[in-house]
């Protein structure tokens, strides 16, 4: 067995669903990418630009590296809503892919050092400098779709990436006849802040997943309604794609966390909500506690009910952080104006200035 089939089948064998090799080098969405840097659909993520030399070209993350092995998994279940409303993005509902597919990227690593790889390696789970869905295509995992994500014909667009950059020499896989999206234009049309500015070119700033997971502060007033019920992420673009229509149910791969089986979006408001242990394990962790109650706060809003009320009216009147104070504001004013109390509530808060003037709720 050459050296390219031994590690693909080890990395089967280790839970992969997918697995390819491509060349370390730009990998061909390299120029693109410093295009739509350009163009500002970046902007709020920092991290992007000053790395994108090294996003684009791996070969000056790993130097001595000559191969991407890119492997896939599949996450695919059912849409995941929380008790009482709101909604989460299906991968989120379970335990934090990155652990996951690091753990095994890391064993995948071992293995191959055991079976006589030479040279250095890098694992990397989204959360590395790489154009990894632009790897994978190269890799033969699927193609680029009108959403800017890749597509499987088995798994749709329901499928996690992960890279091992390795030192070994590998032949490339051959990439698979290209897909197409044809004339669809379902995930474009169903966009409600018409982040899909383009065929394959999001702008990450109106994107409700962007807003509710990696914006900090306030989220602006004018995609407040727009977000709907989503309160983590937005699964809409993926879930309109007939691709994804023959997916597998693979909800017990990585479980659901016990705060999504069970908990709502009035818990997301305790001031004391403790969300390191509330959520271990859970890639729900990554907005803090702010940034959750904010999103639980417009989703209340836009969702209105009486549990909502009472909780919206204690944070807007008690709750540490001025973000989630103003949130509060405008899910009352939006969902709650002329009810008993809210009136009154908004006019002290107002006059505190955790409330804007209400022609511009």
């Amino acid at each position: 067995m050459d050296r390219r089939a031994q590690a693909l089948e080890i990395a089967r064998e280790l839970g992969f669903d997918l697995a390819g090799v491509a060349p370390l080098e730009p990998p061909p969405d390299a120029e693109r990418f410093r295009a739509w840097l350009a163009a500002g659909h970046g902007e709020g993520m920092p991290w992007l630009t000053d790395q994108a030399d090294r996003i684009a070209d791996p070969r000056r993350v790993v130097p001595e590296g000559r191969s991407v092995l890119v492997v896939g998994a599949g996450h695919s279940r059912a849409a995941v809503e929380l008790a009482g409303g709101g909604r989460i993005a299906r991968y989120a509902a379970g335990r934090d892919y990155h652990n996951w597919m690091s753990k095994r990227l890391r064993k995948l690593a071992r293995r191959l050092d055991q079976a006589g790889f030479a040279g250095p390696w890098r694992a990397i789970a989204d959360a590395g400098p790489l154009l990894e869905r632009s790897h994978a295509a190269r890799a033969g995992l699927g193609f680029a779709s009108k959403a800017a994500n890749l597509l499987h014909p088995r798994f749709g667009p329901w499928f996690f990436l992960g890279e091992l950059i390795l030192g070994e020499e590998l032949e490339p896989t051959e990439e698979p006849p290209p897909g197409s999206c044809g004339t669809c234009t379902a995930c474009l049309d169903v966009c409600p802040t018409d982040a899909i500015r383009a065929p394959g070119v999001v702008h990450a700033p109106d994107c409700i997943s962007y807003l509710t997971i990696e914006h900090r502060g306030a989220i602006p007033h004018e995609l407040r309604e727009r977000m709907g019920e989503w309160a983590f992420g937005c699964d809409l673009c993926s879930e309109v794609c007939p691709w994804g229509d023959k997916a597998p149910d693979l909800a017990a791969r990585f479980g659901t966390h016990e705060r999504v089986a069970e908990g709502d979006l009035v818990s997301w408001l305790a001031p004391d909500l403790d969300v390191p242990g509330a959520f271990n394990g859970s890639p729900l962790q990554r907005p803090k506690r702010e940034g959750l109650a904010r999103n639980a706060a417009i989703v209340l809003g836009n969702r209105p009910s009486d549990a909502g009320r009472v909780a919206l009216l204690r944070v807007l009147r008690d709750d540490p952080s001025p973000v989630v104070r103003e949130a509060a504001a405008w899910g009352l004013e939006r969902g709650h104006r002329e009810d008993a109390g809210v009136p009154a509530a908004l006019d002290a808060a107002r006059r505190r200035g955790d409330a804007t003037p209400r022609s511009d709720s």
